[in-house]
């Protein structure tokens, strides 16, 4: 349970409970994850899984829970072991998982503020101060907050956000309502979304409960905010999708925070370039330093991500490549095409070989 004492967490008026998702398996990172080995418990960022670093990063919260499902919910207790664990009854995409972490949450914790959060990301900077502040701006105007992260590159692989017109709060930070919410886009179109001064949409939240589920009425989401429901029934009544577009594409209610710090979404392998310190030819290896498990030898290479679990990898004469080798499988693809890895899992799940 939460603390008694609100605005423990940054001078916020009441409780924050962190709210971890950490239920998806990352596709786009195989053969690293596998059904059996979801990314969030992968160490990519240090010796620590993402799942065990996100945990830290919210240890200002007055409370954190990890919402995840059944077949995970014992490694997530290994990982996280000072989190409480929501079970999800089953996969069904973030909508519904963050409503049904809304109604759990709201009916042990009362009045309080959500944070909600991936368990995959790579933060750099003072991700504490922007999420109270995230928190205090959803508490004041009673609505949905997302954190916008300045672009460095025309991303296709993110959703962006268009801010209205910024305004200040009394100790001078920052946050504008929503004017739209932006699908993931092509190159063209994230060109364009950067020269109107869109921001990345980092899929953080902070909302009050009520507010939440306030906003998921009259939406596919509709049954989890009718409270004349028990929690399991309006779950499974609820179709699998996105809080995108169940909730944050359609509600006039929402509002961004500029995020101050380093941001990645660590979904595909070129994200580990992008973390990762690479050598002279801008080479990224995640592999044994002194050998003891795997290492890599790369000649002529450039531009490249090589990962490896307990095997020797050679890679020669190569640019812009992707090498994956972990358990008994390898990926080989072009840098430019990691996201197109959830195609080879998709093949594989119908093969029940993931």
């Amino acid at each position: 349970m939460v603390s008694d004492a609100p605005g423990d967490a940054g001078g916020v008026d009441v409780p924050i409970v962190a709210c971890v998702l950490a239920g998806g398996t990352g596709t786009r990172l195989y053969p690293a994850s596998r059904s059996d080995r979801p990314k969030q418990f992968l160490a990519l960022d240090g010796d620590r899984s993402l799942l065990a670093e996100t945990v830290d990063r919210v240890a200002f919260a007055d409370e954190t829970v990890v919402l995840t499902g059944d077949r995970h919910a014992a490694a997530v207790r290994e990982h996280a072991p000072d989190a409480s664990v929501f079970v999800e009854p089953e996969p069904k995409d973030t909508g519904p998982a963050l409503a049904y972490a809304a109604r759990r949450v709201r009916e042990q914790d009362g009045d309080c503020v959500m944070l909600c959060l991936p368990a995959d990301h790579h933060v750099d900077g003072d991700f504490e101060a922007v999420a109270t502040h995230a928190a205090r701006v959803a508490v004041d105007r009673d609505g949905l907050v997302t954190m916008g992260v300045e672009p460095t590159r025309p991303a296709t692989g993110y959703g962006y956000v268009e801010p209205g017109e910024f305004q200040q709060t009394a100790d001078g930070s920052e946050y504008a309502p929503v004017a739209a919410f932006r699908e993931k886009p092509d190159r063209e179109t994230a060109e364009r979304l950067l020269d109107l001064e869109c921001l990345w949409n980092a899929g953080v939240f902070a909302w009050t409960p009520d507010a939440f589920l306030r906003e998921c009425e009259g939406t596919p989401l509709s049954s989890l905010a009718d409270d004349s429901l028990d929690v399991e029934p309006a779950f499974d009544a609820a179709p699998a999708v996105s809080v995108d577009y169940a909730v944050l594409e359609r509600t006039s209610d929402a509002y961004v925070v500029p995020a101050t710090f380093a941001w990645d979404d660590l979904g595909s392998w070129d994200a580990l370039a992008r973390i990762l310190d690479t050598d002279a030819d801008g080479n990224a290896v995640l592999a044994s330093d002194d050998c003891s498990a795997g290492d890599a030898i790369l000649v002529d290479t450039t531009d490249s991500v090589v990962a490896t679990d307990d095997k020797h990898v050679s890679v020669v004469d190569c640019e812009d490549l992707v090498v994956a080798a972990f358990d008994d499988r390898v990926l080989v693809a072009p840098r430019d095409s990691s996201q197109r890895v959830r195609e080879v899992v998709a093949d594989l799940r119908e093969r029940d070989a993931f």
